[in-house]
């Protein structure tokens, strides 16, 4: 006889914007297609995936924003997080009594210490999801020493400690957290789920003509082709003939990637200085340098700051847009492109990039900014490339784009580079985290 999993309750807190936080919602959508009803709580700022809204095992509860108010940043804090720490409290009260909490860190302020509060009166239990250190981040904008900083770093490791079990992202953050906390922790690394694929040219074309709509750049402009049969439909990109024949165009610009968050972590000057000295090269060799079209997706705080960087730059070989994409449009847009480029650098040196697992998961190549465990992700010249400075990643673009489309002194590492992504193609989210996470629940 068959047995009947008893379908249990459990809750994730998300104390940021539930849209952008793919790992907890790839988190919510795994326990959901087991045997869990998942209470989510987290900001809604931005549109949630469909396998979470349309889920019957999903329940969103959406904390109140805090309002803006005209406070020195000190108060403002103080009561920014004395706002969130009852907000959390009253929506965790008004859920059904969960099995654990899976919380995410950071943030640990109030995050962790009221769901240890919650959990020690519901007699639930808690699970930290460590993406990063809280007190690293918040040591970004002022310094180890500072107070605040302090404090985060004693709440992270307490309550870390009486956590039922842990994840994190790198085995380097796993060895940092028992060698300095005494935390044991399992690494869970970020794998692409299956939306984020690579695609065919008619899937691409599809998306070039729909984003046009919106996009001024994709949108099809002189379009030279010699002695073709009749054109049915044209992007800046591609173009389809009246056989039904989809074709890339000779012509067409390079398609450069990259995704922010836009905070402090990351230094978008550096890719700003590399198109500088990119636009310089190929101006002085526009036959052997194509147009570049450097799309810059997501949303957050320093956005308007650097899309006024970019107004100032008079490029002729190098156009910079920032749109923001349905979550649809992302991986298709990721698996489109001809090179990625990522910025993160970690504050703890711990966590490695998610926006790189998306795209490798879409075949899509990567120059990644160096930092100190990147290498349990990305392989100097075998899966993507690493660089330190503007004019090394200036460098690598160059080298990419040298005789774009066709770039025949580099197809040998083309071919190797698109063998290495295959492989890391082959492990999913879902088959990682039944392997990694699903056993560890069932044993609490």
């Amino acid at each position: 006889m068959k047995k009947i999993e008893k379908i249990e309750n459990v809750c994730v807190v998300v104390l940021g914007d539930i849209g952008r936080s793919p790992r907890m919602q790839y988190h919510v959508k795994s326990l959901s297609e087991t045997r869990f009803i998942v209470d989510v709580i987290g900001y809604v700022e931005s549109q949630p995936l469909e396998d979470l809204t349309c889920n019957p095992n999903v329940r969103i509860h959406p904390l109140s924003p805090f309002p803006e108010l005209n406070l020195t940043n000190v108060l403002k804090y103080a009561f920014k997080t004395i706002w969130q720490a009852l907000t959390l409290l009253m929506a965790l009260i008004s859920i059904r009594r969960p099995k654990f909490i899976l919380c995410q860190n950071p943030p640990a302020i109030p995050a962790l210490v009221i769901c240890h509060i919650y959990c020690l009166f519901a007699r639930s239990k808690v699970i930290v999801d460590w993406h990063n250190y809280t007190h690293t981040i918040l040591a970004i904008t002022s310094t180890p020493n500072a107070p605040i900083v302090r404090l985060a770093k004693i709440v992270e490791r307490r309550f870390g400690q009486k956590a039922a079990a842990s994840f994190c992202v790198t085995r380097a953050m796993q060895q940092d957290l028992l060698e300095n906390w005494n935390i044991p922790a399992t690494v869970l690394y970020d794998r692409p789920p299956s939306q984020f694929r690579p695609t065919t040219i008619k899937e691409k074309h599809e998306l070039f003509l729909r984003l046009s709509k919106s996009i001024q750049e994709f949108k099809c402009s002189d379009l030279v082709l010699a002695s073709e049969s009749e054109i049915e439909n044209a992007s800046a990109f591609t173009v389809k003939y009246s056989d039904g024949t989809i074709k890339y165009r000779p012509d067409r610009s390079g398609l450069l990637i990259s995704s922010t968050s836009w905070t402090s972590d990351e230094d978008f000057g550096i890719l700003l200085i590399a198109l500088e000295l990119y636009d310089e090269k190929a101006i002085k060799n526009p036959k052997l340098y194509p147009h570049l079209i450097c799309v810059i997706t997501g949303k957050g705080p320093l956005k308007e700051h650097y899309r006024s960087l970019m107004k100032d730059k008079a490029w002729k070989k190098v156009t910079v847009i920032t749109p923001w994409l349905e979550n649809a449009d992302y991986p298709q847009l990721l698996a489109a492109g001809d090179l990625g480029v990522c910025l993160h650098y970690s504050s703890s040196g711990l966590d490695l990039p998610m926006k790189v697992v998306d795209m490798f998961g879409s075949g899509l190549p990567v120059c990644a900014l160096k930092f100190a465990c990147l290498d349990e992700l990305v392989q100097q010249g075998q899966n993507g490339w690493v660089f330190e400075t503007s004019a090394e990643l200036s460098d690598l673009i160059g080298k990419w784009f040298h005789d774009f489309p066709n770039n025949s002194l580099i197809t040998e590492e083309k071919r190797r580079i698109s063998k290495q992504l295959n492989e890391f193609q082959q492990l999913r989210w879902a088959d990682n985290w039944k392997k990694i996470v699903l056993p560890s629940l069932e044993l609490l």
